[in-house]
């Protein structure tokens, strides 16, 4: 088991459920996930597995038990959490040896559009042309969705 240093997920995972009920509450929302890690090696490792998780078309589900997992994130949580979502975990690690510096690329590319955008943080949103910054509730998503199409 590799240890990896404690992540404080609490702003982005609070902000999760709301989101996900106000976008299914919504049903026209489409919702793109950019994997930024802030918090240095341990975010870029859990950044890393959730994108070796598409390559095996798990990415919502690994996304989705990452935000809503409460336990504390090691290897061991996150193999759960891939096998949980239907994965395979000795896969993810061969596609991430295999791909690190495409991985890292990517990682630096949200960063960078994070900036770009104006973000200092996670969580951030990003509807149309309005952002907004830190966890917000599901009627303030709601209205949110509804100013970026007023807006459009």
């Amino acid at each position: 088991m590799r240890s990896l240093p404690t992540i404080d997920a609490r702003p982005c995972r609070h902000a999760f459920p709301a989101m996900e009920e106000a976008v299914r509450r919504d049903g026209k929302v489409r919702v793109i996930y950019k994997d930024w890690p802030i918090f240095g090696p341990p975010s870029e490792r859990v950044a890393s597995i959730a994108l070796a998780s598409a390559e095996q078309g798990i990415y919502p589900a690994v996304h989705r038990s990452l935000m809503t997992d409460s336990r504390i994130i090691d290897d061991d949580m996150l193999r759960d959490v891939v096998i949980g979502a239907g994965g395979d975990w000795s896969r993810a690690m061969r596609w991430l040896a295999a791909n690190a510096g495409l991985v890292a690329g990517r990682l630096r590319a949200n960063g960078q559009e994070a900036y770009s955008i104006g973000l200092s943080g996670t969580p951030g949103f990003l509807a149309g042309q309005m952002l907004v910054m830190g966890a917000i509730n599901a009627d303030d998503f709601a209205r949110l969705f509804a100013r970026s199409r007023a807006a459009s």
